[in-house]
């Protein structure tokens, strides 16, 4: 049983992964959960990347990339949610 076991976490390690043309929402903790940023990023090129990390309420680690559009908002477009396995 335990052979599967970790085939199976991490099936439903990857069912969690977001992929391209969806929309992600903003959880907690993102930069633009409330809203955009007041500062506006005027030194990084659009379409750069960059990626943020932090906490959720239930205590898993979460990484998320930002993608800078051209009027220097911030979309997310990547979140992975780190799943530790005792």
């Amino acid at each position: 049983m335990k052979r599967f076991a970790l085939p199976l976490l991490s099936i439903l390690a990857l069912a969690g992964c977001t992929t391209g043309g969806m929309t992600l929402e903003p959880i907690p903790g993102s930069i633009t959960y409330h809203a955009q940023p007041r500062t506006k990023l005027t030194k990084a090129p659009v379409g750069s990347t960059f990626e943020h990390q932090f906490i959720d309420r239930r205590g898993r680690e979460v990484y998320e990339t930002y993608r800078i559009e051209p009027d220097r908002s911030l979309s997310i477009v990547r979140r992975y949610v780190r799943v530790e396995v005792f």
